[in-house]
């Protein structure tokens, strides 16, 4: 049970993220989720593990990170289409 809560925290986060740089995550609903937990590791990795924590991710900086994972993301995606 403990894998799924993780799996929609870190779906809901990249979500978030994607809403509010508004840019879509590449393949939806899987693009969200892996945006998620590479951002809480990103965000992790960068800010520790601070504040509010749900199914092991420390809210605040897993959200920080998925906004840069998915600022970069968009901007290689941006970048291969032309």
């Amino acid at each position: 049970m403990g894998f799924i809560l993780y799996l929609i925290v870190g779906g809901l986060i990249g979500w978030l993220a994607g809403v509010i740089l508004g840019r879509d995550v590449p393949f939806g609903i899987v693009g969200n989720i892996i945006a998620g937990i590479i951002g809480a590791w990103i965000g992790g990795a960068l800010l520790g593990s601070w504040g509010p924590s749900l199914a092991g991710m420390a809210i605040i900086p897993a959200l920080i990170g998925a906004l840069i994972f998915v600022f970069i993301i968009s901007v290689i995606m941006k970048g291969r289409r032309r």
